[in-house]
């Protein structure tokens, strides 16, 4: 699944297409791709056509276009969902389920093609809160648009309100974050992937993470110290801002940028996928154990459950 390094290289690369750009025409090629899309509010082609395009902001996963008008297309890539900058005329986007036409300002035309292979992605038209504490919404590389108007950028979709910031939000707490994750009494890697406590961390930035700080899986959020916490929140920053300067990680051809290229941080993992290789740090073997229906990489000696304060503390 694409992770947030991944969702902020998409966001990126359509941000200067999509800026300012008036939405010409819709094509819905499967509607099974616009579940999440409320009909009470407006067909999603009638909310579209003829509006004009703010800019491109993302929370965590997911990532939306604010509209003129008070709305916003909201784009959730799931699984395998791509967003694809084309020419128009542009063929071989196989499982293509949505196709934008846009009219940018300076006078060029392009698709912006929704495939996606699993249909666990969406787009959908949604209205736009209030944000709670006024700051945008939020990433967003232009900050405010072209709108010029931070109220109206204080704001995001219905579908996005329950997800918290994210870490490379500068919006994002510190000191919210760290008292919240002392109060979980679950393991923290189960903490830092719920999504209403932190976002964007999915499973291979959480192992990452945990491997740099040297902290286990199933260690009690709530027994680390705040010293530990703020390490294991800068290791998930470093990490995150590495994958983005590395395109994101890339395990198979689904997960490409707007112009489809890969990302390389894959190479680069320390210990996702690397068990039974030597740990980097003590050279104990590295190994893969089932969590949540899902794997976490760890190593058995740098990383074990403490009873006691970390030596750190």
């Amino acid at each position: 699944m694409p992770e947030l390094p991944e969702v902020e290289v998409v966001r990126a690369g359509i941000e200067p297409a999509v800026t300012g750009a008036r939405v010409a025409g819709v094509e819905v090629f499967d509607p099974r791709s616009l579940r999440r899309h409320d009909p009470s509010n407006g067909s999603f082609t009638a909310l579209l056509e003829g509006r004009r395009m703010l800019g491109a902001v993302r929370r965590g996963k997911f990532l939306w276009v604010p509209l003129e008008g008070g709305r916003a297309l909201v784009a959730h890539l799931g699984m395998s969902g791509q967003l694809l900058l084309r020419s128009p005329g542009h063929t071989g986007d196989r499982l293509l389920r949505i196709r934008l036409h846009l009219d940018h300002p300076d006078g060029s035309e392009y698709w912006l093609n929704f495939v996606d292979q699993r249909i666990f992605g969406s787009m959908a038209v949604d209205a736009l809160l209030p944000t709670p504490d006024g700051f945008p919404g939020g990433f967003s590389g232009t900050a405010r648009g072209t709108s010029g108007d931070t109220d109206a950028w204080a704001t995001l979709p219905s579908q996005v309100a329950h997800i918290a910031r994210d870490p490379i939000d500068p919006a994002f707490r510190d000191d919210h974050f760290l008292t919240a994750l002392s109060a979980k009494r679950t393991g923290v890697k189960r903490a830092i992937l719920d999504q209403t406590l932190i976002s964007g961390i999915g499973n291979i930035y959480a192992d990452e993470a945990l491997f740099t700080a040297q902290i286990h899986y199933a260690q009690p959020a709530s027994s680390l110290s705040r010293t530990t916490a703020r390490s294991l929140l800068a290791a998930v920053r470093t990490i995150l801002h590495k994958a983005l300067a590395e395109g994101g990680t890339s395990f198979d051809a689904q997960y490409v940028n707007v112009n489809g290229e890969s990302g390389y941080f894959a190479h680069s993992l320390l210990a996702y996928g690397q068990h039974g290789k030597p740990c980097p740090r003590c050279g104990t073997i590295l190994v893969r154990e089932a969590f949540m229906n899902r794997s976490s990489h760890l190593c058995p000696r740098c990383q074990t459950v403490r009873t006691r304060p970390h030596p750190a503390d």
